[in-house]
């Protein structure tokens, strides 16, 4: 019929109107509420379902690098604009939590923002939490990037910058790209060593964190600190 309204539109309303009265609504229909933004003519359910599939959850979704969501077929650059702006916002919420309290009696909140930021990239990633004496954050830097299975980690950079800063502790986090992440002999030795060094220098090593996509571990949980 001319004139007639494509179905999804009719279906847009529909979903807003469930979303307003009911937020808990499946992942892919809250993904297609997102893409509305950057699709405003078409229908997103088909591209919502293929990003998932692709990237299992909405946080694997977001965190994927845009040259990841751009191998998704029909995307457009304006729904990776869109997908990206959001993970920042979320990374953003998640990290005043930390900052705004002391490190270590906001322990869940910390490992919570360093699954969602580190926990599905691609590469490996070394970053450092570096603390007052009182536990509270002085910076969140990343200081190395590697390949997909190896992060150069030198502890003597680690520890000067650690000491421009002021910083009397670290907290040592790293990713695993393949989602397993137990340290390897490799990590545990390197930690061994800036612990070592660190003592010399008054600078304490609270943590290494080792993140996966879905879980992590703690060397200092493990013994290995």
């Amino acid at each position: 019929m001319v004139g007639k309204d494509p179905h999804y539109l009719c279906h847009r309303e529909r979903l807003r109107a469930r979303f307003e009265a009911d937020r808990h609504i499946p992942a892919y229909e809250l993904l297609e509420l997102l893409l509305f933004l950057s699709r405003p003519r078409c229908d997103t359910k088909p591209l919502a379902k293929a990003l998932l599939a692709r990237f299992r959850t909405v946080n694997g979704v977001l965190a994927a690098s845009r040259e990841r969501l751009r191998e998704v077929p029909g995307i457009g650059e304006q729904s990776v604009h869109v997908l990206k702006l959001v993970f920042a916002l979320m990374e953003h919420v998640l990290s005043e939590r930390v900052v705004t309290r002391a490190v270590l009696s906001s322990w869940p909140q910390v490992v919570e923002y360093l699954q969602t930021s580190m926990g599905y990239l691609t590469e490996e990633h070394f970053r450092i939490l570096f603390l007052d004496n009182k536990n509270r954050l002085i910076a969140d830097e990343e200081q190395q990037k590697g390949t997909v299975d190896q992060s150069p980690l030198y502890p003597r950079e680690v520890l000067r910058r650690a000491l421009e800063l002021g910083a009397t502790a670290l907290i040592l986090v790293h990713n695993h790209p393949s989602g397993d992440p137990t340290p390897s002999l490799e990590d545990v030795q390197a930690t061994r060593l800036i612990k070592d060094l660190g003592e010399k220098l008054g600078v304490s090593i609270h943590d290494h964190v080792v993140v996966g996509a879905h879980t992590h571990r703690s060397m200092r949980s493990l013994g290995f600190l």
